[in-house]
């Protein structure tokens, strides 16, 4: 017998790797491998999830009236100009789903998120990937590559998993770059760790232009990674041929309430962000102090370090995980001589580093 055959460019998808959790052996260890909220999840939405309980037989919304209306006041958006789904993962599968397919090309960087490549290769397009600078965004290399068969250039700002940023100027140099016909995606699941001055303009822009469709989610600073919710804002003509293939019930009940009660809690975000930015900064400090090591500049609730002496991105890994942290090593997404590491509590960060010191020490 001969069994289905799937598609030639369904069999060329590298699977998406998630975050360690646990160690070889089985042990359970501190979770940096994942960019999560080391603060937890807001008690409101905890509440609201909770109360959502005595409501399981019903089907959530499909429409997400109540989750576009929080949006919409919270963010100053159009809530018809909105579209949701599992995580902003889904957003961007949507996105390549309705606007790319077989013969297209769908731009991303080299060191992009993993799910570009994935959502680009699923329908059938040929993904371009582009030279970075110095780990950042390049817009040059971007604008270089286009052709008439770009369809879309996926472009996170800050960027995972490198945690670099391009500003609002490069954003929207890029934009002005690109024919009307390309779809440009700003992903900004990172976009909270932003302090306000360094908006990158990306919900201005997608207010105003044709072909802008800004995606965020609410598992990094909102603290609810478990629920899948994530959302897109685009113009109304691309909203609606989004939601064309989207999938009817997103995400459950509990999770709608959730983010709706997580958006109302400012003091748990600001926290986060406060908390975020100033161990971001001590942990790059003191990776930047040791022999070998380099952190790459980031705007993310994360750092990628880089390991250019004799220590080796593999070794520290072991080593953390060996002391009770999961990292992320990165070597299929091209980057063997790095770990990415969220930021964590004081105390874990600390630990991190004593690991790391003591592991660089023993190397020299």
């Amino acid at each position: 017998m001969t069994a289905p055959a799937p598609k030639s460019w369904i069999l060329g998808i590298a699977p998406y790797v998630p975050g360690r959790a646990t160690s070889e052996d089985g042990r359970k260890v501190v979770k940096l491998s994942s960019n999560e909220n080391p603060f937890g999840t807001p008690e409101p939405a905890r509440a609201a999830y909770r109360d959502a309980a005595d409501h399981l037989e019903r089907y959530p919304d499909a429409a997400a009236i109540d989750l576009r209306a929080a949006l919409a006041a919270h963010y100053g958006v159009e809530a018809e100009r909105l579209i949701y789904g599992t995580g902003s993962d889904e957003v961007l599968h949507l996105a390549a789903g309705t606007f790319a397919g077989p013969g297209d090309e769908i731009i991303h960087v080299r060191y992009g998120f993993a799910v570009y490549e994935i959502a680009t290769r699923r329908v059938g397009a040929t993904p371009v990937v582009v030279p970075d600078r110095d780990y950042a965004t390049d817009v040059d290399a971007i604008l270089a590559a286009v052709t008439e068969k770009t369809k879309i250039v996926f472009v996170a700002n800050p960027n995972n998993p490198t945690g670099t940023y391009s500003t609002k100027d490069e954003i929207a140099r890029l934009h002005a770059g690109l024919p009307e016909s390309v779809l440009l995606v700003l992903d900004q699941a990172y976009t909270e760790y932003l302090d306000p001055e360094d908006d990158d303009g990306g919900l201005e822009l997608a207010r105003t232009a044709s072909n802008v469709l800004v995606t965020r989610t609410f598992s990094k600073i909102f603290g609810l990674a478990s629920e899948r919710v994530g959302w897109g804002y685009a113009s109304p003509e691309i909203i609606n041929a989004m939601h064309r293939i989207r999938a009817p019930f997103a995400f459950s009940i509990g999770a709608q309430a959730a983010a709706i009660a997580a958006l109302g809690d400012a003091g748990f975000v600001e926290r986060s962000r406060s908390h975020n930015r100033e161990w971001r900064g001590w942990f790059s400090e003191q990776v930047d102090a040791l022999p070998g090591l380099r952190a790459v500049p980031s705007k993310a609730n994360f750092v990628l370090v880089l390991f250019e002496g004799l220590l080796t991105a593999e070794d520290a890994y072991k080593a953390l995980m060996t002391a009770g942290y999961a990292t992320r090593w990165l070597p299929g997404q091209g980057l063997p001589q790095a770990l990415r590491i969220t930021i964590g509590t004081e105390a874990e960060m600390r630990d991190v580093v004593a690991v790391l010191r003591a592991e660089t020490g023993r190397a020299g």
